[in-house]
């Protein structure tokens, strides 16, 4: 499929079947846990794609784009670390070569497993946005092709496998709440699930590309920072993930870094899992109210990361805190 600048083209469930076949074998199918009662008497599931092999659901875009163009002996992209580390590892088991510019203010663990793969790690000084823009430049001078992180029909393609897991492993599922950075996986998930089920986007205040792109009809530019910057800490959302939002996407909601620190620790306490603050923002959405699930609603929340120092995440300490599970929000 090729588009303009002026048309973002569609990613339709043919790309994702397509995609689907090439990543056979390279990619995880993550299994739903069911939590039991949630918020406002919801069904709560979580759909754990924070166990795939780089530790993020990244792995389904990146192992997509590559086996698209098995030709491909250089590769070159920017990322805040996970979709870094998906290319790099993808990239190693592929026999492709791999340079992959990281922002500064990427936890180091990140930028530490991307070297373990044998890539060549570029920091850059700043966010996403100063990262990507080295990274085009890099690769202008040379043949590698170039991977974006969420704005590339293939990677969108790929990411859409896990809305079409989810569409099979539950077919009764009513709701699906996904974290927005540049909009490549809630596009690629919703344009699986299209009317099929609802899809909420959870973005945290600061990290609102997709809430500001939906308020003004199209991609913004807005300032980024906060706990979960380093993995959805876009400056603006791709062209296709928002042509798939704006089509596909019922609701948008905005979540404080406490929210997300409280979901994080509610992860631990109570299915002792380890994520990162982006990986934990879909489930902050639900647990805070934001978004309000109706009573015995089939809601499952995407955790897509879990790319973190443990230690960093609350609750997991010398002496173990505890989340109290008759509380659903720190301010209730």
């Amino acid at each position: 499929m090729t588009t303009s600048s002026d048309d973002p083209g569609e990613v339709t469930r043919d790309d994702i079947d397509a995609a689907a076949e090439r990543i056979v074998g390279h990619v995880r199918r993550t299994p739903i846990l069911e939590v039991g009662a949630g918020p406002g008497g919801c069904r709560l599931s979580l759909k754990l794609d924070l166990l795939q092999p780089t530790g993020s659901f990244k792995i389904r875009g990146a192992t997509s784009l590559l086996t698209a163009h098995p030709d491909t002996r250089r590769v070159v992209t920017a990322s805040g670390g996970n979709f870094g580390l998906a290319i790099a590892h993808a990239a190693s088991r592929l026999g492709v070569t791999a340079d992959i510019f990281v922002p500064a203010t990427s936890p180091p663990l990140k930028a530490a497993r991307i070297r373990a793969t044998g890539a060549t790690v570029h920091l850059i000084e700043g966010h996403y946005a100063e990262a990507l823009a080295a990274a085009e430049q890099f690769q202008a001078t040379g043949d590698a092709l170039f991977a974006h992180a969420y704005d590339q029909e293939e990677v969108v393609a790929g990411q859409g496998t896990c809305g079409r897991e989810i569409a099979a492993q539950d077919p009764a599922v009513e709701t699906v709440v996904v974290a927005v950075g540049g909009a490549g996986l809630i596009g690629g998930i919703a344009s699986w699930l299209r009317e099929g089920a609802r899809v909420v986007a959870a973005e945290t205040y600061d990290t609102a590309s997709l809430h500001a792109a939906l308020e003004a009809g199209r991609p913004v530019w807005v300032p980024v920072g906060g706990v979960a910057a380093d993995s959805l800490g876009a400056s603006s959302v791709g062209r296709l993930g928002f042509a798939a939002a704006k089509r596909w996407v019922d609701e948008s909601c905005l979540v404080s870094d406490d929210d997300v620190r409280f979901a994080q620790r509610w992860l631990w306490s109570e299915a002792r899992l380890v994520v990162e603050p982006g990986g934990a923002t879909a489930l902050a959405a639900v647990l805070s109210g934001a978004y309000r699930a109706e009573p015995n609603e089939r809601v499952c929340v995407l955790v897509c990361g879990a790319n973190t120092d443990p230690l960093a995440v609350p609750g997991i300490e010398a002496h173990e805190g505890s989340v109290s599970s008759n509380r659903h929000h720190p301010s209730s």
